[in-house]
Formats: C-alpha cells, structure tokens, sequence
C-alpha cells in the first residue's frame, strides 16, 4: 500500500512510519517492515536492529510530547499485501473519557467473568479507538493539536539515531 508523503513521520532502511491514514486520533501511527512478509523471522538483522529504537523513541514521543497516558503497541500484518506492521495507539485522559460516557462500551461488562484487573484494559480501548477515530464518518471531537500538527511535531522528534 502506498502512503502518500503528507502521511509520512520517519523512515530508516528497514521501517517507515507514518500516522495511519484513516485515524482521526492525532498520534496514531504505524511502523510499517518495507521487506514483503508477515514474519519477523523473515527481516535482516539491521531490520530487527532499527525496530526497537523506532518503537521506543515512538512511545516516547507519545508520552513526552503528546501527553499520553499510554501507548498500545500491537504487532500486525497477517493479510496478503500488509507487511508487518506496528500499530503504535496513544490514549489520552480525553480519549478514556469518551469511552467511560459512551454506554454502547458498557456491554463489554457482560463479558467478564468475576472482577477485572482494571477497569478496562488495552483491547478495550483499542476496539473503542478504532471504531470511534476509524471507521466513523464523524469521529469525536478532538482535544489538543490536529492530526497534521501531530505529523509536523513527530517528524521532528521520531527520527532515526544516526
């Protein structure tokens, strides 16, 4: 899939990232294998070198620059014509808000058995970001800087150590 520049927040030889296209949640961004497979197993060893400076100058930059509460970082690329990829997701106080007074969320509820550990947890959340920042026609209003001062902000701090 090709992302189009304005997208664009680091790229090393291994990895690009970007926020991801279709989220209107400022911050959401990917790191995307530019090898064509699904399988670490399968990347070059600089690959899997730049992987962890990458994810953790992402969840940095998230938590330092943005003020998120947490990050989510969840592994995918299992469909044909998706390389790995990582889903990097920054929750906001303003974002757990919005799922605690949604009451569609509340049936999550009904599918755990005996008290939680927390309140709510990582897939949670997850689930409410993607179909909330995602896949709505009208996301929810956002609290801080838009999705392209976000892009312009993590450009300048996601970059690759030389």
């Amino acid at each position: 899939m090709e992302i189009p520049p304005h997208f664009h927040v680091a790229e090393t030889s291994g990895w690009l990232v970007n926020h991801r296209m279709n989220s209107a949640l400022p911050g959401y961004i990917m790191i995307s294998s530019k090898t064509d497979t699904t399988d670490l197993s399968d990347l070059s060893e600089n690959a899997l070198a730049e992987l962890g400076p990458l994810l953790a100058r992402a969840q940095s930059a998230l938590k330092r620059e943005l003020n998120a509460q947490r990050i989510y970082i969840g592994r995918y690329g299992h469909t044909p014509g998706y390389p790995i990829h990582f889903h990097v997701i920054p929750i906001y106080d303003w974002v757990e808000e919005l799922f605690w007074k949604d009451p569609r969320y509340r049936l999550l509820e009904n599918f755990v058995e005996g008290p939680g550990e927390t309140a709510t947890d990582g897939a949670e959340l997850t689930l409410f970001v993607w179909r909330e920042f995602c896949e709505r026609a009208e996301p929810p209003p956002v609290k801080g800087p838009s999705v392209s001062e976000v892009i312009e902000l993590l450009r300048g701090v996601i970059r690759p150590q030389a």
